[in-house]
């Protein structure tokens, strides 16, 4: 396998583990904390409006449900996070693949809280950084915790993918 495609192989393995993480964190503050996860079939709602012309919504919580939103806003989630592994390995090169460090990736997990931030929801009617929500403080804390927790899930899942390579030679 050339350099090219075991590095494009190794940021989906990467994205989908870290996405993943994101998830486990998300459950683990549910059961320990009562803490809500993200809805995720809120994603698959705003992506299904789309081809209706809706990009905007004043709350998307309060939008019709829209026939597969969880299967979508699942799907999407998932290559979400690929995209944003692929951008982070593309940015942090070969060299850090082959002796992965933590802070670079926790903190791009760090940075990558500005989409939903900045887009996802204000897009949803939650504005900028939730500041339209009941508590935008436990929100954005919440997103940067996730977010965080995607980026432990570039690190751990870049060790992974290190060591099944050094199982294959």
């Amino acid at each position: 396998m050339n350099d090219l495609a075991l590095l494009f192989s190794s940021a989906i393995v990467m994205g989908l583990g870290a996405t993943l993480t994101f998830d486990l964190w998300g459950q683990l503050l549910k059961v320990a904390f009562h803490i809500t996860p993200s809805d995720i079939c809120l994603i698959g709602r705003w992506l299904r409006t789309m081809p209706e012309g809706t990009f905007r919504h004043s709350n998307i919580a309060a939008a019709p449900q829209k026939r597969a939103e969880c299967a979508v806003g699942w799907i999407a989630h998932y290559l979400i996070g690929i995209t944003f592994a692929v951008v982070f390995v593309a940015l942090a090169g070969e060299s850090w693949l082959r002796q992965p460090t933590p802070l670079p990736a926790l903190a791009y997990g760090i940075v990558t809280v500005l989409a939903p931030f900045a887009i996802m929801q204000p897009l949803f009617g939650l504005g900028f950084a939730a500041s339209k929500t009941a508590n935008p403080t436990a929100a954005r804390l919440r997103s940067l915790m996730n977010h965080a927790a995607f980026g432990a899930g570039l690190y751990l899942f870049a060790w992974l993918v290190n060591w099944l390579a050094g199982a294959l030679d």
